[in-house]
């Protein structure tokens, strides 16, 4: 409030306007494309509009007068200045300007004249991808490659090389889009950009190789890990992108239900016991893992996590990155771990009997212990441990509860509609009324606009404890847990779906392993 008032006594004295926000719709989109992105950077200025044969320019530092005068010079129009707090220019600045720069399917049209053998060796990891506009052709190509990933919100970049084409493909909402087709002349050179930037070897193309890299996106750091496989026409290339400015997902709003989070809370207030998060790959599992440790962090705990990968720096939090080639693996890890005093450990996955038998003595000696394990549902979780030969009354004595989980795609909230559904689907009974998405601008003409789960939580009780120790199967725990209040990943899915915040079909098509009936 005092920055605000202190801006508007300065806009005051110099006989110019104030204004606290800047609204994309009220900015003419024509005078980006006149002003370079660099100018209007370094000098904290964007213009605005046009009122009355005068051109309306947001400053950000009032004092730059000079800025002004030239702005006026280069565009050829009367300029009258109006004070915004700089970062409010900055923000606009990048969100705009990456609105309006050039697409990776423009550069890929521009390659054919190119001449595509000449690659660089220098890579600037501290400058913005909206800067380098005059590199050579590979890098201008990779450069929007990764910007056009960011400003759609994929989660992975596939670059995929076939017989007569290549192909990249992005990931976006957990479903995979065919992007653009650069000339196939250019694979090699684009995978050997990529090592560069990765710090890999270009000379080896007959194994695989893993690295990661750092960039900046219209003022967004992200990171970026890198997976290069040799396949038969050549080396296959699969880049996920972690935006460190969109940060960790606080428990409240990863969408679990009133009857889950409660649950989640009194588990994670214990001082000992084992929580399992259980999915296939890409269900948010370490999203969820790391929501619950945010939620309980604090100076007087000691968190430590052994994980492969790091995704998200948690400040406070001792976090172990796996390595296998020096024998740094989850099960040595976590034993090294123990030596440290920790009140909380996490380890990001149960892959072998060895890793689980030490997570359970940990939790049995005083140690709350999160993981994640690879199941279908939360019942099968616990035959799972126990056919990876850990003693059942180990698995009934240590663990607190296992919670299943599945990604499902947002119905985008700017074209949501309302539709009457057919009676029944795949049998089940639906309501009179449910949502979709017809497609806009702002997801893209997908219908879905982001992501949020679907859980099931299995909390532990003295009857289940039984059931485990004499050996029940899956479908008597899971009969069991239903019939004490268990709401299955499918029935969650099918409640957000009345609520308007997923499809029908959208429930359907990641539930469908768990409720397949297979018959040869």
């Amino acid at each position: 409030m005092e920055e605000t008032t202190r801006l508007e006594e300065v806009a005051r004295r110099l006989g110019m306007g104030y204004l606290g926000e800047i609204h994309d719709a009220e900015v003419e989109s024509g005078w980006l494309t006149r002003l370079p992105l660099s100018f209007a950077r370094g000098n904290l200025l964007l213009p605005l509009r046009e009122e009355e044969g005068t051109l309306l320019v947001a400053l950000g530092n009032p004092t730059n007068l000079l800025a002004l005068d030239e702005l006026q010079v280069a565009l050829g129009i009367p300029v009258r200045g109006v004070v915004v707090p700089k970062e409010e220019v900055l923000a606009a600045i990048n969100r705009l300007y990456a609105r309006h720069s050039g697409s990776a399917q423009e550069v890929v049209a521009e390659l054919e004249a190119e001449d595509l053998s000449a690659i660089a060796t220098q890579f600037t990891q501290q400058q913005d991808l909206l800067d380098l506009t005059d590199e050579a052709p590979v890098i201008r190509l990779l450069n929007s490659i990764l910007f056009q990933a960011v400003k759609e919100r994929a989660s992975d970049i596939h670059i995929e090389p076939f017989e007569r084409e290549l192909d990249v493909r992005f990931r976006v909402d957990g479903i995979l889009y065919k992007m653009l087709s650069p000339p196939k002349v250019i694979q090699e050179a684009l995978a050997s950009r990529v090592k560069i930037m990765a710090g890999l070897n270009i000379a080896e193309k007959r194994l695989p190789q893993d690295g990661r890299f750092r960039v900046i996106v219209a003022g967004r750091e992200i990171d970026i890990r890198v997976s290069i496989i040799p396949t038969f026409f050549g080396e296959r290339t699969v880049l996920r992108l972690l935006d460190k400015q969109r940060g960790v997902i606080s428990l409240a709003d990863i969408g679990m239900g009133e009857r889950e989070n409660g649950i989640m809370e009194r588990l994670l207030a214990r001082t000992s016991g084992i929580i399992l998060v259980t999915g296939p790959t890409g269900s948010g599992k370490t999203t969820t893992l790391y929501s619950a440790l945010t939620s309980i962090n604090s100076p007087d705990k000691n968190i430590i996590t052994i994980e492969d990968p790091i995704e998200y720096q948690l400040p406070g939090v001792g976090q172990i990155q796996v390595n296998p080639k020096i024998d740094l693996t989850f099960a040595n890890g976590l034993r090294s771990i123990l030596r440290q005093d920790p009140d909380i450990i996490m380890v990001g996955e149960i892959r072998d009997t060895e890793t689980a038998e030490i997570a359970m003595q940990a939790s049995l000696t005083g140690h709350l212990v999160l993981s994640t394990l690879h199941t279908n549902d939360a019942a099968t979780a616990i035959t799972r441990l126990v056919d990876m030969g850990i003693e059942p009354f180990m698995v009934a004595s240590t663990l607190s509860a296992v919670l299943a989980q599945r990604l499902v795609r947002t119905i985008c909230p700017h074209c949501r509609e309302e539709y009457r559904p057919e009676r029944e689907i795949a049998g089940i009974e639906l309501p009179e009324r449910l949502y979709r998405g017809r497609g806009c601008e702002r997801c893209f003409h997908l219908g879905s606009l982001g992501r949020i789960g679907i859980y099931e939580m299995l909390p532990m009780d003295s009857q289940l404890c039984s059931m485990v120790i004499r050996r029940a199967s899956t479908a008597e725990i899971k009969e069991y847990a239903i019939s004490r209040g268990m709401r299955t990943l499918r029935d969650d899915g099918l409640a957000k779906a009345a609520r308007g915040i997923t499809t029908i079909e959208e429930v359907l098509r990641v539930t469908q392993d768990d409720y397949a009936d297979i018959s040869l």
